[in-house]
């Protein structure tokens, strides 16, 4: 297919070269990467693996995606590239797919401590801040499903009041 005006759909993040319509293109799994705001596209992987190091993700991956057929269409995607890691749980994402979530801790052991210290004159296990960290990814994954419901993309702290019941 020729580059013409009417065949580009978007060009390269990285490099500007046009990606055609009904052509392979892809996206980093970042949301902010990916957003409607930044858009990010690329037309290899080598040019998704040049984007990274100005990006700073902990983890991220390469997503396959084939640009619509015509202006009217959306785009398919398929996940061909997950950077490696040693920690990460599979969930369903909103698409229906799976997609790695990252595992780590998500408390400031060092604000846990300084508390249960002040409060109590107590020690903390370094094993808490994982038992913390699942609660609150369980906690985090209802307040996303009430603004889901809500037909919002972004957690308020009222998609939180379950907790006061």
């Amino acid at each position: 297919m020729e580059n013409t005006e009417a065949n580009i759909w978007k060009k390269c993040s990285t490099c500007k070269k046009p990606i055609n319509f009904a052509a392979r293109y892809y996206v980093c799994s970042v949301s902010t990467c990916n957003g409607e705001r930044t858009g990010y596209v690329f037309c290899s992987v080598s040019c998704f693996d040049a984007h990274l190091p100005g990006a700073r993700h902990r983890q991220a991956g390469a997503i396959e995606k084939m640009a619509p057929k015509t202006a009217d269409a959306g785009p398919s995607r398929t996940l061909i590239k997950p950077a490696p890691s040693t920690t990460g749980a599979t969930s369903s994402n909103s698409f229906g797919g799976a997609a790695k979530v990252p595992r780590d801790v998500l408390i400031v052991a060092s604000r846990l401590k300084e508390y249960v210290t002040a409060r109590a004159d107590f020690n903390t296990s370094a094993s808490v801040m994982d038992v913390l960290s699942d609660y609150v990814r369980v906690i985090t994954d209802r307040a996303i499903d009430n603004a889901r419901a809500e037909g919002r993309k972004t957690v308020l702290d009222r998609d939180f009041d379950f907790l006061k019941e």
